[in-house]
This record gives C-alpha cells, structure tokens and sequence, in this order.
C-alpha cells in the first residue's frame, strides 16, 4: 500500500476523491487526559472559576471537527452530518476518557475529524484545569473504529494495539 496524500514525485498532494462512491461514513476516536485525583474531583464537582469543564470541552471537540480541514492541509472540508463528544470520569486512572464520533455521506472518511474531535476535548480540559493542576498529561489518542468507503469496516483490536 503507497502513501495517499504523496503524488509520483514525492511532493505533498491531496486526494481527488471525485471518482469515489458517496457512501455512509462514521469514525469514533478516543483521548485520554490523566489528572491528580484532586483535580478529577473538581471537574466531577464543577468547582473550577472557569466553569463547566466537560460541557465547554464537548463544544470544543464538535467545533474542531467542524474545522478539521483548516487545522490539518491535506484534509477535505467535509459537511459533517453528526459529531458528539463523550465523556466518562475514570477514578481508577484518575483520567477522564474521551470518545468522539462524526457520521456524514461522502467521498471521504471522517477519522481525521475524529481524531481532532477527541484531541482538541482534551486539550480543552487541560486548559479549563490548568489553575489546578499543570501535570496533567494527554494521551492514548487513537483511532477505534471506522466504517464506509472502499476499505470498509476498521475496528480496533486492543490486544493487538
């Protein structure tokens, strides 16, 4: 399998996707935010001066899908049909788990927008809690599941990740 977005000369090109079917496309994409138990509390609790962490991240990552081609060059601007963002508070990890999903009809899959939903969330909870904490840690970004388009259905295998 060659890179898409190289052209035969091995310049930076973006996909012609004017000859691909429109079809049904979804992609769900996770991020992991660590935080001290503390800092957990005050999202949980809603006592940080900013205000509703979980809420204006959720907006955050519906917004940066919807803007997902002026952040990354070789992205096509998409008219996204759904974008959610969904939060679950992991005392255990001390973590909050983020999961994005976008859904459209179109020539392209919408991963990247997944994947910058669930990104920019957590990114969005790091700056909402930053006063309380700047030891926080993002990571575990990844691609969980995709489907429509000619390579079809992609879920991810954890035990093989």
């Amino acid at each position: 399998m060659s890179l898409t977005h190289i052209d035969q000369h091995g310049a930076a090109s973006m996909v012609d996707v004017s000859d691909k079917d429109e079809t049904a496309r979804e992609a769900r994409a996770f991020a992991r935010i660590r935080m001290q138990p503390s800092t957990l509390e005050l999202v949980k609790n809603n006592g940080l001066k900013k205000g509703d962490v979980l809420a204006t991240a959720r907006i955050a990552g519906i917004q940066a899908a919807k803007q997902c081609s002026n952040l990354i060059p070789l992205c096509h601007p998409l008219m996204l049909s759904k974008v959610a963002v969904d939060f679950e508070l992991n005392e255990s990890l001390s973590s909050i788990d983020i999961t994005s999903y976008c859904k459209l009809k179109g020539q392209t899959g919408v991963e990247m927008e997944a994947l910058t939903a669930a990104s920019v969330a957590a990114l969005t909870i790091y700056d909402m809690c930053k006063a309380a904490e700047l030891t926080m840690e993002i990571g575990e970004v990844h691609l969980l599941e995709k489907s429509g388009g000619r390579r079809g259905h992609y879920q991810r295998d954890e035990e093989q990740a």
